[in-house]
């Protein structure tokens, strides 16, 4: 089949959920057979794009709209910054060419749909698909909620969560297909748009594979949690998860090492107020801290959807401690194999009840990597979006001819 995948950028270099979960899959599609033309802005870091990739790369000049000319859209924020001129002209080029199916990743590329659907009235129109990253009408509730900065700023997001809203409840309405990345997810588009089908295609995993089997009884009382909180709402849930747990920890001497890019402002905050709390940043070889650590934490209050990290955990062989809300999209017999708690002052507390002991640690690392090793696997989720194009297509013509033979 031949496919064009429209999306923001270049999903490279691989350091954020989102750039993860989009390069796999569409490298995935690829190698399940279908002929992928991207079209996207080019990634900031050309020399982390890999040469040898099976996809099409078509480019947009130039670069994204600012800030300032995306509030005043009404559109949400990051549809706005990509609806550039020279973008549109270069979906209306391709939307003249022939094609079996059309992906348009994450919620930020609906204004791309229009000149496909003004093919449906001509027939022989492409399979239009939505790949999800999150419910994000849920996500953005979720934020604006838990949000504690200040009225202007909680203002600011309330109006992206109204344009976010709307803009994915039309997305999802008039796509012929809906994938989503937990069961949770799927069953909400199934409330916004019941009309529309979808599959859910959970992240895959091929990173590195811990070859430890136990831990040392000498691992340090070090808890990680690892993330890209340069987004609002893993800022915030970074800031709320310290605020909670910071004095506790330091108290019976464990220390929480924050992995991952930040925010130069928060990081110095942070680094101010806390005294169990260790702010590494980016690190490129995050398998070191993994090792020295006795639990790995999802402390994430705010947001939705699968989170890549918990896969990036289990199969380091670190236990992992989770809001029982945020472990959505895994199975129950991986969330049995966690540490979980309602809110964040109780998962502290659970942290702390359970660091030292060491044979439930190795218990909990043990079941969550059994259960996960068969079901991470990408060339599955290509496989799984392919067979569901078509399943649409068989539909769609079978409808076809359903209504010739009443006629």
């Amino acid at each position: 089949m031949k496919a064009l995948w429209i999306a923001r950028a270049q999903p490279f270099p691989l350091d954020t959920g989102d750039r993860i979960y989009s390069a796999r899959l569409l490298r995935a599609v690829a190698q399940a057979g279908a002929d992928v033309t991207f079209a996207g802005f080019a990634c900031q870091s050309p020399s982390a794009v890999p040469p040898d990739w099976p996809v099409h790369w078509r480019l947009v000049p130039g670069t994204t709209h600012g800030t300032a000319r995306s509030l005043l859209s009404t559109m949400p924020l990051v549809a706005a910054a990509h609806a550039t001129p020279a973008y549109r002209n270069l979906v209306n080029e391709l939307a003249r060419e022939s094609w079996d199916f059309v992906v348009f990743d994450q919620y930020g590329l609906g204004w791309a749909m229009a000149p496909f659907l003004s093919r449906r009235a001509g027939g022989n129109s492409p399979v239009l698909v939505h790949v999800a990253h999150d419910h994000e009408a849920s996500v953005y509730a979720s934020l604006v909620r838990g949000f504690k900065g200040s009225a202007f700023k909680r203002a600011g997001l309330w109006q992206n969560w109204l344009k976010t809203r709307a803009i994915e409840r039309h997305i999802a309405r008039t796509v012929d297909l809906v994938t989503a990345i937990t069961p949770e997810d799927a069953h909400k588009f199934g409330e916004d748009a019941p009309d529309t089908a979808s599959v859910v295609l959970t992240p895959g995993y091929d990173g590195i594979v811990s070859t430890r089997t136990e831990m040392p009884a000498s691992t340090p009382r070090n808890v990680v949690m690892v993330g890209n909180y340069h987004w609002v709402a893993k800022s915030e849930n970074l800031r709320q998860f310290v605020e909670a747990a910071d004095a506790l920890f330091h108290k019976h001497g464990i220390t929480l090492h924050v992995i991952g890019g930040i925010p130069d402002e928060l990081a110095a905050q942070l680094r101010r107020s806390a005294r169990a709390t260790v702010i590494h940043g980016f690190v490129d070889d995050i398998s070191v801290h993994f090792a020295q650590a006795r639990m790995a934490i999802v402390p994430e209050a705010i947001g939705g959807g699968f989170k890549l990290k918990f896969l990036d955990y289990i199969f380091n062989r670190v236990a992992v401690a989770t809001l029982a809300h945020a472990a959505a999209g895994l199975p129950q017999d991986i969330r049995r194999a966690m540490v979980q708690a309602d809110d964040l002052a109780s998962l502290a507390q659970a942290i702390v009840a359970t660091i030292d002991d060491d044979a439930r640690l190795h218990d909990l690392q043990q079941r969550a990597f059994v259960a996960a090793q068969s079901l991470y696997r990408w060339q599955d989720r290509g496989r799984d979006l392919l067979a569901a194009v078509r399943m649409v297509r068989t539909r769609a013509e079978a409808a076809v001819v359903t209504a010739r033979a009443g006629v």
